[in-house]
């Protein structure tokens, strides 16, 4: 005969449920929100000083960025983070390792990125609490040729209302450095 769970144990399991059925909702709701729009699906957003800007933001998961980042030659800065949903990192080591130049983390939760990434052949991670920011370092570290891309591989939940807000305050930022505007806001020091 089984033993009757406790009304804590319920709870707890409850819990784990309701949890787990609210990441499903979100995930499946950036989904549909991301197959309805090409727009933040690798969509060329300007070329400004022989760099490209790339927006990505539609990719919410692991293997999405492996097949921007697999469509890119080589010399990329990478703009990664988010939500992360228990993502494993190591199928991207080895492309990080070949394309990636930098790794601008984007967003709160962007230690299981640094850890996943501090041994890569990348000469600079850094953290961005923006997308304009994020923009503003990338284009600090990029050369001519390079490509900026935002290919953040977790969900938009934490800095942003959805994917498709993440993608326009990414493109809004690369507008913004195309008129000057992104450095007066960002002063060299």
């Amino acid at each position: 005969m089984e033993k009757p769970q406790s009304s804590s144990k319920s709870t707890m399991k409850a819990t784990s449920m309701d949890r787990l059925i609210k990441i499903r909702k979100d995930f499946i709701k950036e989904r549909l929100s991301s197959l309805q729009s090409e727009e933040h699906n690798f969509e060329t957003v300007n070329v400004v000083n022989g760099v490209n800007y790339i927006n990505n933001s539609a990719s919410t998961d692991v293997d999405s960025t492996w097949l921007a980042m697999d469509k890119i030659e080589k010399n990329i800065i990478w703009i990664v983070g988010g939500v992360d949903r228990g993502n494993d990192y190591s199928m991207l080591r080895d492309l990080v390792n070949d394309k990636v130049l930098h790794i601008v983390c984007l967003g709160t939760y962007i230690t299981k990125i640094f850890k996943a990434f501090s041994n890569s052949n990348s000469h600079v991670i850094i953290n961005a609490s923006s997308a304009e920011e994020a923009v503003h370092h990338a284009s600090l570290l990029a050369k001519e040729g390079d490509t900026v891309l935002l290919s953040p591989a977790c969900a938009s939940y934490d800095l942003f209302e959805s994917v498709e807000d993440r993608g326009q305050q990414f493109k809004r930022a690369v507008n913004d450095l195309i008129n000057g505007e992104l450095h007066q806001r960002y002063p060299a020091k």
